[in-house]
């Protein structure tokens, strides 16, 4: 097996051949992926484990915490396994495989239990024993060397993350429950860093990074290996993350222990109502939410935090059925005093999604008055294991150069995609038909950093998002009469009201005068009624007027269509 393909193949093909019947499609990743996690500790505890064993028998009755000598034994790893079996010893002995196995389980340091419970692998390998499988699982599991000499951090993300898109297709996931490509966080990543990597030089300098819906953990390792590989790679840097998932939680934790990354700080639950992270601030987050998550069950805290003025929430909540607004308010909420940058991945909604004084509104509003949001990148479409819906990049800062201050970037990167899949992935992933090629993304980061207009690019001042939305009102007739009120003002009509979004640059007398009253001379505005709005018309921006053809050029289309017929029929006659 020698690429990540290959191993995720083989490990679908094992649940397939030795769970079907016993458990449905829809339970493999119960199974697998905790099986996954074990083999994978198991071959990079290997080497160290003779020595902890013996540490373990020569010491365990001598020392009250006998945890720091285990430690030091592994060599450097941040866990341990004193029990004699591993997934190989136990492959050699059938009759005895449930009390060995738990004997193999019960041998590991708690942080590496605390990761098996919430696999609630006791309620698996039960089932396991039940049907006759446990041995058969374990004894296939060990043709699998998942060592990091063998199956780097990279191809390991890939390989969970293909057979979780694999397994969502049975449970039926919704479009939003995806994974995002290495490229797509590569590219974040130029974005995030490309004028800002004078912060990440120096020795000594240590930065953070964060991601409130951190999944497996991907976007926090590739960000880690960009900024060693083409920035600094003597920068400390502390990676943080929240999942919710309790399964893709103890993934992403698992995959911190063995790669020597602090697992304390992947915790779990929901960043809303749960955030583990309260008194914490971040200088580099990255995230790619759920789309159209409903936050129904969170409501009544997060309506609650949305009342409190110095609250995450308190700009606005976005309707119940979709939480992306969410996670860019909490992770503004993290953003450090002197300086965050923020990238986001949004599919459309969060662009134009709700009316002025709406909820979505008056985040954007929030976001755009207050300076926050740099640009917006258009991805290619297909580019998600999951879903084939159009998709973007937000840039979000509280510190923006001096030449960006005031203005709001767009790139339409729709076209800057490679047909197949990359040279890491080798072929198609469900929905991923295209990819983003190391060319691509240099392009799309020299389009950020150049900061002019262009056929890809284009600068907008924050006003330019902005509108006031006014209320038009028309005079109620009856019989041919307008009908005043005591006042003797004119009384309206409420099957005639109307409403106009009238841009902040423009006078609204003016357009008023212009843009209406030519159509309806009698309609006047209630202004009382005002609401300024805020919405982001991406498609609109970069709209390309495709000309019609031409009659004559229809015509003898038609002609010589004709023509072509006349001769088929012909032929077929003779």
């Amino acid at each position: 097996m020698t690429n990540f393909q290959d191993k995720a193949n083989f490990i679908w093909q094992v649940a397939d051949d030795i769970l079907f019947g016993a458990f449905m499609h829809n339970e493999f990743r119960d199974v697998v992926l905790p099986f996954l996690v074990l083999r994978r500790l198991d071959c990079i505890f290997e080497p160290a484990k003779p020595n902890v064993v013996k540490m373990h028998e020569e010491f365990r009755d001598k020392l009250p915490d006998i945890e720091p000598v285990l430690l030091k034994a592994t060599g450097g790893l941040s866990f341990y396994n004193v029990s004699p079996y591993d997934m190989k010893k136990l492959s050699q002995d059938a009759k005895n495989i449930e009390l060995n196995f738990n004997n193999y389980l019960n041998g590991y340091s708690t942080n590496v239990r605390e990761i098996l419970e919430n696999f609630q692998l006791d309620k698996v390998v039960a089932k396991l024993v039940k049907n006759d499988l446990l041995f058969q699982l374990v004894d296939k599991f060990t043709e699998i060397d998942l060592h990091t000499d063998k199956v780097s951090n990279l191809e390991m993300g890939y390989i969970y993350e293909e057979l979780l898109r694999r397994f969502n297709e049975f449970i039926g996931e919704t479009a939003g429950h995806h994974f995002t490509p290495r490229e797509i966080i590569r590219l974040m990543c130029n974005l995030l860093f490309a004028e800002h990597a004078d912060d990440l030089q120096g020795e000594g300098v240590i930065r953070t990074i964060y991601d409130p819906a951190c999944g497996t953990g991907g976007m926090l390792t590739v960000a880690k290996e960009h900024i060693h590989q083409h920035i600094n790679p003597g920068v400390e840097l502390r990676m943080y993350g929240q999942e919710l998932n309790e399964q893709t939680y103890a993934v992403a934790k698992s995959d911190f222990l063995v790669s020597g990354e602090n697992p304390e700080n992947i915790r779990p639950e929901s960043s809303f109502s749960k955030d583990k992270f309260k008194t914490h601030r971040f200088k580099y987050m990255l995230s790619n939410p759920p789309f159209g998550v409903s936050w129904k069950k969170e409501q009544a805290y997060i309506e609650k935090e949305a009342n409190d003025p110095h609250g995450r929430f308190c700009a606005g909540l976005p309707r119940s059925s979709d939480g992306a607004l969410l996670f860019l308010q909490h992770m503004i909420s993290k953003m450090e005093a002197s300086g965050s940058r923020i990238a986001i991945i949004f599919n459309g909604s969060p662009l134009f999604t709700g009316d002025a004084g709406g909820g979505e509104s008056n985040i954007r509003r929030w976001i755009i008055e207050n300076d926050m949001l740099e640009a917006i990148v258009a991805l290619p479409k297909d580019m998600f294991y999951n879903t084939g819906i159009a998709t973007y990049i937000w840039i979000v800062t509280n510190r923006k150069t001096r030449r960006r201050q005031g203005k709001v970037q767009m790139i339409n990167a729709v076209d800057f995609s490679t047909p197949g899949a990359s040279a890491v992935t080798r072929k198609s992933l469900g929905s991923k038909r295209n990819y983003i090629s190391d060319g691509q993304i240099a392009a799309i980061s020299a389009l950020y950093t150049a900061f002019a207009e262009g056929e890809h690019c284009k600068i907008f001042d924050n006003a330019d998002f902005g509108y006031t939305k006014v209320t038009v009102e028309r005079p109620l007739l009856v019989k041919g009469k307008v009908q005043k009120d005591r006042q003797g003002q004119p009384k309206p009509d409420g099957k005639l009201r109307d409403t106009e979004k009238i841009p902040l640059k423009d006078d609204i007398d003016a357009y008023f005068k212009r843009e209406v009253l030519p159509h309806v001379p009698d309609a006047w505005m209630d202004r009382a009624k005002d609401k300024i709005g805020y919405e982001i018309n991406f498609t609109k921006y970069f709209y390309k007027f495709t000309p019609l053809r031409a009659l004559a050029d229809i015509k003898a289309d038609i002609l010589a269509l004709e023509e072509q017929t006349e001769g088929l029929l012909k032929e077929i006659l003779d």
